[in-house]
């Protein structure tokens, strides 16, 4: 074997043995991995605490409450809901024409804590065959005007006592004419429609002046 043969074996052999020392050590680990806050009783797997973050105070105090059954209203709101905290306001939404309920409306508790008790306790919550919605509303959907107004108590308009004041109050001549020439025009409709029905009726006559008032004559003071 020549020199030149000799030292390229040699190199060979270098290589090999620097190979075969790599492949015996293990691999560095590239990402570290953090230090355990639990180690592992039986050879299990080391964790890490959980990472608690406090949640976000809620600062809602306003409820919507829904499908409110009749005869459930202000009072009787403010007395139920008392029994979790102190009430601040109750407003019952109803027709501005006839003052009857809409069937929902808004409570305000001092406590948002207390608010989010309340709907979770009375949501679904069975009340006179009525099944209560009742639901936080975020502060930015409180609107200004939603409480407008929640300490009257809405009566309705007596529609029976306006009636009686316009049949009863007292007309002058001309409108007496106007009057009995709106019954006379409603006669001759019913008489036009028993005749196209073919019943042989005799209505009644009716009896009244509907010619119009004469105008007043002014004369002169000389």
């Amino acid at each position: 074997m020549g020199a030149k043969a000799k030292k390229a074996l040699k190199k060979n052999m270098k290589k090999i043995a620097a190979s075969a020392a790599a492949s015996s050590q293990p691999p560095l680990p590239q990402n570290p991995k953090p230090s355990a806050d639990f180690l592992p009783l039986e050879g299990g797997p080391a964790r890490k605490a959980p990472v608690t973050t406090k949640p976000l105070e809620s600062k809602a105090t306003v409820l919507y409450i829904g499908r409110i059954p009749h005869g459930f209203y202000e009072t009787e709101i403010e007395g139920f809901f008392q029994q979790f905290g102190t009430v601040k306001r109750v407003r019952v939404a109803r027709n501005k024409k006839t003052g009857k309920s809409k069937h929902f409306g808004f409570i305000q508790f001092e406590d948002p804590e207390v608010a989010e008790i309340a709907a979770g306790a009375m949501n679904d919550y069975l009340l006179l065959e009525h099944m209560l919605q009742v639901r936080v509303v975020s502060p930015e959907d409180v609107k200004p005007n939603l409480w407008k107004g929640f300490k009257c108590h809405y009566k309705p308009v007596d529609y029976v006592q306006i009636e009686r004041k316009n049949h009863n109050k007292e007309r002058t001549l001309e409108e007496h004419r106007k009057m009995l020439q709106k019954v006379v025009k409603r006669d001759k409709k019913r008489r036009a429609s028993i005749e196209a029905a073919g019943i042989d009726y005799e209505c009644p006559e009716l009896v009244g002046n509907t010619q119009p008032a004469p105008k007043k004559i002014k004369f002169d003071e000389d």
